[in-house]
């Protein structure tokens, strides 16, 4: 079935929030999947990212594979391996040029992507935002509230650290998926009624140059009282660093983002204090769903922002990560139920 233009009017009256995914996997249960929608094609999703062989996107893959079995439909998974903004407008415009049915886009540099997500639009295919956005006319953004994700982690660090001198280390300054995170934490810290010196360091895209600027930092900083970053190949880094120098028994506090096995390992041997976990399985599968259900609805449902939370990770509460190996956090390509028990904590 070829793309049709689609009126998008509809869908930007804001119709349902995160009911719609909780809705689609009901009708979705059991044996009465079949017959839960009408007969429709094999739609083809496009999923652009900005670094498409990181770690971290390993559950997101999990997630749109998945919720493609679920519903019939097909997807690629393309863009850049650096964070190369003209790469992924290149894979834009090639899944406009191949007719995708739906393209969704980490929007981490808002004036590469406007044009083209008009064009897209312009073309009937339906464009939503995942892991970073900006509102340039795509429909919906699925993805973690990452200015308050920094508020939050600022807030942690200042009832870690008394005040002095701390480390913020981001992977590419400016990027819309991790630059909201750093200002939310520097808002917190001088809201927090302590005084720190804050140090911003950018770390590069890949995981041996933020281990590499880690090292080297703290080699020429060594009265630092707190080391922290907003993307997970610092945070993994930064965990590494501070076990090999032993820093945790010096009272050097340390945290960051994302659930990469490193990192979860340093947490458990207590050599970090804490990670916050997004939810990376999630924003693949509710970005499919709701891409599913504005297409085979013809933009009656939906689609609606998806917070897909988060979650602090300690050396109290890391054990199930590192004692599960399931799909929801990329350690394994088996489907697996994992049995929980004990009281639900939020």
């Amino acid at each position: 079935m070829a793309n049709q233009p689609i009126d998008f009017s509809l869908a930007r009256r804001g119709i349902m929030g995160t009911a719609l995914v909780g809705t689609a996997l009901a009708a979705f249960a059991g044996p009465a999947r079949a017959a839960a929608f009408p007969a429709h094609p094999k739609w083809k999703f496009v999923f652009v990212n900005h670094v498409t062989t990181n770690p971290f996107f390993v559950p997101t893959q999990y997630g749109i594979q998945d919720a493609c079995e679920l519903v019939g439909c097909d997807y690629q998974w393309t863009g850049s391996a650096t964070s190369n903004a003209g790469e992924m407008v290149n894979s834009m415009n090639a899944a406009i040029a191949g007719k995708a049915n739906a393209i969704a886009v980490p929007i981490v540099d808002p004036a590469a992507f406007s044009r083209p997500i008009q064009r897209a639009m312009d073309a009937g295919i339906p464009v939503f935002s995942y892991n970073a956005d900006a509102n340039v006319g795509r429909l919906a953004y699925i993805g973690q509230d990452l200015f308050a994700a920094g508020q939050k982690m600022g807030e942690r660090i200042a009832s870690l650290v008394d005040g002095g001198k701390i480390v913020l280390f981001i992977s590419t300054p400016g990027q819309l998926n991790i630059q909201p995170r750093i200002d939310g934490a520097q808002d917190a810290l001088k809201k927090s009624g302590k005084t720190f010196t804050i140090e911003v360091i950018a770390t590069g895209a890949t995981v041996d140059e933020e281990l590499s600027k880690v090292k080297a930092y703290y080699i020429g900083h060594q009265d630092v009282k707190g080391m922290f970053a907003v993307d997970g190949g610092s945070t993994q880094g930064i965990s590494e660093v501070v076990r090999d120098q032993k820093l945790a028994a010096k009272g050097v506090k340390s945290g960051g983002f994302d659930l990469l096995p490193r990192t979860l390992a340093n947490i458990r041997d207590g050599n970090m204090d804490f990670t916050i976990d997004q939810q990376p399985y999630l924003q693949g599968f509710y970005t499919v769903m709701q891409m599913f259900m504005f297409l085979s609805s013809g933009g009656l449902v939906g689609p609606a922002d998806v917070n897909t939370g988060l979650k602090f990770v300690t050396k109290e509460s890391v054990g199930p990560y590192l004692e599960t190996e399931t799909r929801y956090e990329g350690k394994s390509d088996k489907a697996v139920i994992v049995p929980r028990s004990g009281a639900i904590k939020a």
